[in-house]
């Protein structure tokens, strides 16, 4: 491999002039930095991270680690911690837990190793104790998608309470009074958050809170959708709209309704989460709660720089969001008591 001792013996400089070109370019003149640039586009030489990160103790990456990489709302939050990065020159390690808390586990140990910047993460940790190996490290993080109820670190949500709020509410409005939930396991807070907000929608409308019932998956995907929709329509006293925690388990759901001939949302009305952009596009367009992914993302990134820049003058900040809920064909059509 080409040393920066080459490139500085090919541009008549000497090795600390080669370094200050390319970490301290202010020290060296425009004349010789075109030389020791010119030398590094001839040799071909590439200047060694490993050994950069020696020297300042952290590296250039951020580390973003999810729930589900196969979520596109994971994607969208992606994009917007990508561009936040990029435009301080810096990169994005991106990881998926697959909601396994022990998963997690190993990829922060993983960052630590890596002497990453900064970490971003959606806990997969209900009481979030495996972010604690982070702060004694000394590596910043940020919550992305989960509030926090300490000042430990800044966090990035939306009120997920609301959203659930907003989605029943829209359903008992059209008419709907048997309205099912279905959800992801209870250890995660954002389905926790939406089942609270769909109770609250039943009692601001003086409903039995019994009329909502609750179907658990294992987990956060059309897979699950289309179980959850095979036991649904089991079910003698079906439900005549669903409410799902999320737009991948609402587009399985659909496929098992349609699979069984049951109309939407003619004979079951159907709401998902988050919006993403298979919801428009379903075969009946999905009316879903929109939440900001890419904006998410973007400030999480920003709060962690900040984070990384100053750490003594730095606030901790817990952003939070509100919902937005997106109506269209799937919940549209009234259903009797």
């Amino acid at each position: 491999m080409v040393s920066i001792k080459d490139v500085a013996e090919r541009a008549g400089v000497s090795v600390a002039t080669v370094s200050n070109a390319l970490n301290r370019p202010d020290r060296v003149s425009v004349r010789t930095r075109s030389r020791v640039q010119s030398a590094i586009d001839e040799l071909g030489y590439v200047r060694s991270e490993s050994a950069r990160q020696l020297r300042a103790g952290h590296s250039r990456m951020l580390a973003l680690l999810v729930l589900d990489i196969g979520n596109p709302f994971f994607v969208d939050v992606a994009r917007g911690v990508e561009a936040a990065a990029r435009e301080q020159q810096l990169g994005v390690m991106l990881c998926d837990s697959a909601q396994d808390p022990a998963a997690e586990a190993l990829y922060l140990s993983l960052f630590a190793e890596q002497r990453v910047r900064g970490v971003l993460v959606t806990p997969a940790d209900e009481h979030g104790t495996s972010l604690d190996s982070l702060q004694r490290q000394g590596i910043p993080s940020v919550l992305v998608d989960r509030k926090i109820s300490s000042e430990r670190c800044c966090s990035v949500s939306v009120d997920d309470v609301a959203g659930g709020a907003l989605a029943v509410r829209h359903l008992v409005d059209h008419g709907h009074r048997r309205i099912a939930y279905v959800s992801g396991s209870a250890h995660l807070s954002q389905c926790r958050d939406r089942h609270v907000g769909a109770l609250q929608a039943f009692r601001d409308c003086d409903l039995d809170e019994d009329l909502l019932s609750t179907i658990e998956v294992p987990a956060l995907d059309v897979a699950s959708g289309r179980d959850a929709g095979s036991r649904l329509l089991g079910r003698p006293d079906r439900p005549t709209a669903v409410f799902c925690a999320n737009d991948l388990l609402a587009l399985g759901l659909l496929q098992a309704l349609f699979a069984a001939g049951v109309r939407v949302p003619e004979d079951i009305a159907l709401v998902g989460y988050d919006d993403i952009e298979f919801a428009s596009a379903a075969a009946v367009p999905l009316t879903s709660v929109r939440q900001p992914a890419y904006r998410i993302g973007h400030k999480a990134a920003e709060l962690l720089l900040a984070d990384t820049a100053d750490a003594e003058q730095h606030v901790h900040q817990q952003v939070v969001y509100e919902p937005e809920l997106v109506v269209r064909r799937s919940s549209l059509a009234k259903s009797a008591d």
